[in-house]
């Protein structure tokens, strides 16, 4: 029997991206196939480490134990606060140094052209540098160098990459948006203010476009910090609680694309 091709669309939202997880492993959980995945920021860094071949057990044990130490190299503060090598040394670690064209699930990364303004695309290449341009956050991260662009996060341009994960091949796309703007004074450094100005910036522009999904999940996350890798756990399991929710929609979904065919 025929059946559509399950695209997931994973979006920015810093440490609230650990929802994916539990998304992902919910759809595991129903036997909801995954078939492309594209991801922006912390997306993209969740999407890669799955499509990669890690089982969503072992990520789960990995996000319980992912502490702010795994990325702060501290930079000379010229063009960012962070220079991302530890954090690039992660990635490349649990995705077994593979290519992205080596990825058992086909995984888009998303980052933004600095120079240009236009989004970027990586869908072959080393896994490792696509993700570190892809959660280059502005001002934070130092920008990604690849080849002649400056590359930084994918969330900027592309908070949820719906439209991405459409033109790999997917019939039904099932977006996860973490990151949705909630007004809050939580803002005491800089990297809050650019946390939240992107948010804001972000807000209306990811609305629209999220009505191009065939489900979209919105895991109840925004009473957690962005920034605070203390809350994992419950992350987690709002991202499972939010897929649970949708679960039956998407099962109806992939029974009437089949009945049309």
């Amino acid at each position: 029997m025929n059946r559509p091709k399950i695209g997931l669309a994973l979006g920015s939202g810093g440490a609230r991206g650990f929802s994916h997880l539990g998304v992902i492993k919910t759809l595991v959980d129903h036997d909801i196939p995954i078939d492309y995945i594209a991801g922006s920021s912390m997306g993209a860094m969740i999407g890669s480490l799955y499509g990669a071949g890690q089982r969503i057990n072992d990520l789960y044990k990995l996000a319980l134990t992912f502490k702010r130490k795994y990325f702060m190299d501290v930079a000379v503060p010229r063009m960012g606060l962070l220079q991302g090598e530890r954090i690039k040394s992660y990635i490349r670690l649990f995705t077994y140094d593979k290519t992205l064209e080596q990825f058992p699930i086909p995984v888009s990364i998303v980052a933004t052209d600095l120079y240009s303004g236009q989004r970027v695309v990586f869908r072959e290449g080393d896994a490792a540098t696509a993700v570190r341009a892809s959660i280059s956050i502005p001002g934070v991260f130092v920008p990604e160098k690849v080849n002649d662009q400056f590359l930084v996060d994918g969330g900027v341009i592309d908070r949820v990459p719906i439209s991405v994960v459409r033109d790999m091949g997917a019939d039904i796309i099932l977006a996860v948006d973490c990151s949705k703007f909630e007004a809050n004074d939580d803002i005491h450094s800089i990297y809050d203010i650019i946390m939240q100005s992107i948010d804001i910036m972000q807000d209306d522009i990811t609305d629209h476009i999220m009505m191009d999904a065939d489900v979209v999940m919105r895991p109840e996350v925004y009473q957690f910090s962005s920034r605070n890798y203390s809350n994992t756990k419950e992350i987690i399991q709002k991202g499972e609680e939010e897929a649970e929710r949708q679960i039956e929609q998407i099962k109806a979904l992939m029974k009437g694309w089949n009945s049309s065919c």
